[in-house]
């Protein structure tokens, strides 16, 4: 029988836990299969913790690992593909908005259809801002211009895999993971279901716009280096911008028979001005990932697991 491995991220989860873990105990129930749920409190600051000792305490099969501080929902699925031991893979988001019954589609994807991976992807962003939905979209638009595989509009992190594939991505040592884009590079044969969105089960959504725009920003970082063409494009901007004052250079001084200098020196100064900054933007946010490649500090420090909650 094989042995599935559900990672759950948590942070503040602290009305969603139980519920959740009812749920996909009643999916479980149906499938042929042993599991055990890893369960990663990424800092939380309200009972989640203990939730987890009391859950863990009754079901041996409930691990967990707690960060010693929020690392991010990254670190946190990273750490939880570390520590599964299953032949199968499962990350799942606590607020049962990852649906639990698609597991048992997810699960005859690989056993009966031979795929490395069941993904999931929403088909509709209802309950959800407006603003939020375009810039989403957007977002996606943009990285698949740019980028050498294709990220899916509406791809959650919520998906199965096979340990091969789980191994692959595991392989990759970046720091900042954008996890949307390593599961495309890994490659593999995948599947992708559909659903519409559900409201989340309990609490309140720890995205907020602000962490959004920077996992976007992160996402661009991480998946192309399209960014450093930039330069280029604004040189070219440049110098038709230079021949453009030299044209207008030359036709007023054939009409009025002489030019200002204040007139052709500003215009062509500030611009310059605003290349060079822009430019020195763009690379000083590559030099920013590289620094924090080198410096090779851990993505996430545990304090406690299931194993030490009696110490």
């Amino acid at each position: 029988m094989e042995k599935l491995s559900i990672i759950v991220p948590c942070l503040n989860e602290e009305q969603c836990i139980r519920l959740f873990y009812e749920r996909v105990n009643e999916v479980l129930r149906t499938l042929p299969v042993e599991h055990e749920y890893i369960f990663v409190d990424d800092g939380s600051g309200d009972r989640t913790r203990k939730i987890l000792r009391e859950l863990s305490d009754g079901d041996e099969r409930v691990r967990y690992i707690a960060f010693s501080r929020n690392f991010g929902k990254e670190a946190a699925m990273y750490a939880g593909m570390k520590a599964a031991t299953g032949s199968l893979v499962t990350i799942m988001d606590c607020d049962l908005q990852d649906p639990p019954e698609l597991l048992k589609d997810m699960y005859g994807g690989i056993a009966d259809e031979g795929y490395d991976c069941v993904a999931c992807r929403r088909t509709t962003r209802k309950n959800e801002p407006r603003i939020r939905s375009a810039f989403a979209r957007l977002f996606y638009k943009i990285i698949n211009r740019f980028t050498e595989v294709e990220i899916v509009d509406g791809a959650r992190d919520f998906r199965m895999m096979t340990r091969k594939m789980t191994d692959a991505v595991l392989s990759i040592r970046e720091v900042d993971r954008f996890s949307k884009e390593l599961f495309s590079w890994v490659g593999f044969k995948t599947k992708w279901l559909e659903y519409e969105n559900v409201e989340r089960a309990g609490g309140s959504t720890k995205w907020s716009f602000k962490k959004l725009t920077d996992y976007a920003v992160n996402g661009i970082e991480s998946a192309t280096s399209a960014p450093l063409r930039i330069n280029l494009w604004a040189a070219i901007l440049f110098m038709l911008a230079a021949l453009g004052f030299a044209i207008a250079d030359i036709a007023i001084a054939a009409s009025q028979g002489t030019v200002t200098e204040l007139f052709i020196l500003l215009p062509v100064l500030f611009f310059m001005a605003a290349i060079i900054l822009f430019g020195m933007f763009i690379m000083g946010e590559y030099l920013r990932k590289i620094f924090g490649q080198v410096k090779a500090r851990p993505m996430y420090i545990i304090s406690e697991t299931e194993k030490d909650k009696d110490k």
